[in-house]
């Protein structure tokens, strides 16, 4: 069983495009990250995050970046200090770029009586 010349031409590009895209898919993932921890300072254009190693974080917020509250899935509003969030980044060069934040609102103090 021999393929002609023309099938064995198409099947080898199609090798190399399928074996193209799936070598793109693990370049993209390992420019993905997680921050995890909690805010210390936010602002427009980034956002401070203390994680659980010791060192604090700073990712770049851009007018994309999308923020999911976790008690109000409605919300678009960003976090504030103290809030624990998880970030989805990218990223290039030597900057850091949030995606999606998840967040945790802090809880407020109760009241002693």
């Amino acid at each position: 069983m021999f393929l002609s010349a023309d099938r064995l031409t198409r099947a080898s590009i199609i090798l190399f495009i399928t074996l193209g895209a799936l070598t793109a898919g693990w370049t993209q993932a390992a420019d993905l990250l997680h921050v995890l921890g909690i805010v210390t300072a936010i602002d427009v254009k980034h956002i401070e995050v203390k994680t659980a190693k010791g060192p604090v974080v700073s990712v770049l917020l851009d007018k994309q970046v999308k923020f999911k509250n976790k008690n109000n899935p409605k919300s678009v509003d960003p976090p504030k200090v103290g809030d624990r969030v998880i970030i989805e980044a990218t990223k290039d060069k030597q900057k850091v770029t949030a995606t999606v934040v998840h967040y945790s609102p802090m809880r407020n103090p109760s009241i002693t009586r």
